[in-house]
């Protein structure tokens, strides 16, 4: 599907942060048959990929030696500088202050009130993914928490997302973050034994594909590791993995489309 905008509180991008730019490059347009554009100086080696010519999500270097290797979820916001306040007023901290990216839109970094890093994004030229639920583009961002029912009365308060318990989740208590009444993100308990007790919450981020078992084959051979193997779900095939540089990320094929396309 092609977007050129987003509704507020909806997940409109998703990057990285690598150790090893020029190796996340070779990784990612191996597996996902991205290319990798990289801006000029100003943009501090920032890399943009793209599927064909529309960006689907971005990757840059390192900026501190403490600088975690994970993909960040940003969710869309008409005004960056009022967000950041709710999200200060609803137990969020700051990592990185509202600012401007050049004329391309207003970023901010933070971790909401149960410790997990998200970002907010503000359009000005460059509104986000420019494509997203179908193959090699990113189709899901799914919140990994302990407690489950804090982060939902967070993302309320602060993104404007409600919650509902999904009906496919069975004995798991998973939610549904909406916009509208309209389904743009999940959220799931980690406190069950299905999940490590030491898994740090994070915003996973899904990537539709083909042919689960053929990219998770294609990772493995590149250096990625298999964190669970290709399996059969209730909305599709799916595996979790990490590249070579440590970033976790999860790839899903689905046979009636994405959950919130």
């Amino acid at each position: 599907m092609q977007f050129t905008s987003y509704a507020p509180g909806t997940p409109c991008w998703a990057d990285m942060g690598s150790p090893d730019i020029e190796a996340t490059k070779t990784f990612y347009t191996s597996v996902f048959g991205w290319t990798a554009n990289e801006g000029g100086p100003e943009t501090g080696g920032y890399v943009i990929f793209n599927k064909g010519d529309s960006p689907v999500a971005g990757a840059g270097p390192h900026m501190s030696e403490d600088q975690p290797t994970v993909w960040n979820t940003y969710f869309a916001t008409d005004d960056a500088a009022a967000t950041q306040q709710r999200i200060e007023a609803a137990g969020g901290k700051v990592l990185m202050n509202a600012m401007d990216v050049m004329d391309l839109g207003r970023m901010g970094l933070y971790t909401d009130s149960v410790g997990t890093v998200f970002g907010v994004w503000q359009k000005g030229t460059f509104a986000g993914a420019a494509v997203a639920n179908e193959p090699d583009s990113i189709t899901w961002n799914e919140l990994q928490v302990r407690d489950l029912d804090s982060a939902k009365e967070f993302y309320q308060q602060a993104l404007g997302l409600t919650a509902k318990r999904s009906e496919i989740a069975g004995d798991l208590d998973y939610a549904e973050f909406q916009v509208g009444g309209r389904t743009v993100a999940g959220g799931i308990s980690t406190a069950t034994p299905e999940f490590p007790p030491n898994l740090p919450p994070n915003w996973m981020v899904y990537f539709a594909v083909a042919d689960v078992d053929a990219t998770a084959s294609k990772a493995a051979e590149l250096g990625g590791q298999i964190y669970v193997p290709p399996m059969d779900m209730a909305v599709g095939r799916m595996s979790v993995m990490a590249d070579p540089q440590g970033a976790t990320f999860a790839v899903i094929a689905m046979p009636d489309g994405s959950p919130n396309a």
